[in-house]
């Protein structure tokens, strides 16, 4: 298939990429390559899917593109350029902190480039649209594990509330207009060639480096860390599965629209996962706790029981092995 790949430089992006190149897939990859964080780690991406295209041969089915997805035009001329049977979006403003400092960048990426995404699928009748959420939807939800069927109408931070929107937007594009979309709200991705903003990019580096860390509520908030090696996995399976119109009974719904939780459904604290990196590296840390920050929730926990049913699929990554896969490559990177 032809398969367009938003943010395809991006964390989650890149690993998709190279999973669908694998499968022989035909890859269209777009990212504005903005500078959120350091733009070079995105660049060693993109050079690194180059390499293993011309390694395994597949050159000719990859292709990249910098385009930024809040530029209507743009968007208009590679959906016309192209007949894609699958839409996988993943460009996105990420970071719940940043979106309390710089909100501007959310409305243009996470509102505008996505109302956009939604249009160019209408306009071309893409069979089928997945989208990224998040777990940041559920909010202060006290309901646990997280399901999709709770009521997340309260987000805390203005991230959240853009992913929420999305959500939303879909809907009435499938309801509108028979758009077949799927949103699939990940928990706390982690692994090879992450995001330096995320916690466990800079414990590791500070560790390494002697500086201490900052840990918000003194250790005591639990994540449901999942490796990126499962997000990919959940995103390929999913991709080939249609959201049907009759699955959504409780909301009245006939849209051809599905949400599914993506998480590891084994949520570990804080403490534990900053054991993990100590235990990779072999070196304790130095720390400095501190109270929760603004934005923040005390626990995610991902209820997976659709995506079971669903695609048969159940992310079992254990989080001691998974961060000692993003150890490695993180030493490897940086030397």
């Amino acid at each position: 298939m032809k398969i367009l790949i938003t943010g395809s430089a991006g964390f989650i992006g890149f690993h998709t990429a190279q999973a669908l190149l694998k499968q022989g897939h035909h890859v269209i990859g777009i990212d504005n390559l903005n500078d959120y964080y350091d733009i070079t780690l995105k660049h060693d991406r993109l050079a690194y899917l180059s390499q293993f295209c011309e390694k395994h041969n597949c050159v000719d089915n990859y292709q990249f593109n910098e385009i930024n997805i809040a530029h209507k035009p743009a968007m208009t001329s590679l959906f016309k350029a192209h007949q894609f049977d699958r839409v996988i979006h993943l460009a996105a403003q990420a970071g719940v902190r940043y979106s309390i400092e710089n909100p501007d960048a959310y409305i243009e990426s996470n509102l505008v480039g996505f109302a956009n995404v939604l249009e160019c699928c209408r306009q071309q009748q893409t069979a089928h649209l997945l989208y990224a959420s998040s777990s940041s939807v559920y909010g202060m939800n006290s309901s646990i594990p997280f399901s999709t069927e709770d009521q997340v109408d309260y987000p805390i931070s203005l991230y959240a509330a853009t992913k929420k929107s999305n959500e939303l937007l879909a809907h009435s594009y499938s309801h509108l207009y028979n758009l077949p979309t799927t949103g699939l709200r990940f928990f706390t991705v982690y692994g090879p060639w992450g995001r330096p903003d995320m916690a466990y990019f800079s414990f590791t580096k500070k560790i390494l480096n002697n500086e201490a860390i900052d840990i918000f509520n003194h250790g005591k908030m639990k994540r449901d860390f999942t490796y990126i090696d499962d997000i990919v996995e959940g995103i390929v399976r999913v991709m080939d599965h249609l959201p049907s119109p009759q699955q959504n009974p409780q909301t009245a719904s006939t849209a051809p629209y599905k949400i599914y939780n993506i998480g590891n459904n084994q949520p570990v604290t804080l403490e534990r996962f900053i054991n993990a990196i100590e235990k990779a590296i072999g070196k304790k840390a130095v720390r400095n706790n501190l109270p929760m920050q603004a934005g923040d929730v005390p626990i995610t926990y991902a209820d997976i029981s659709e995506l079971m049913k669903d695609v048969d699929f159940k992310p079992d990554t254990q989080i001691e092995g998974g961060i000692q896969q993003f150890v490695n490559w993180y030493l490897e990177y940086t030397l």
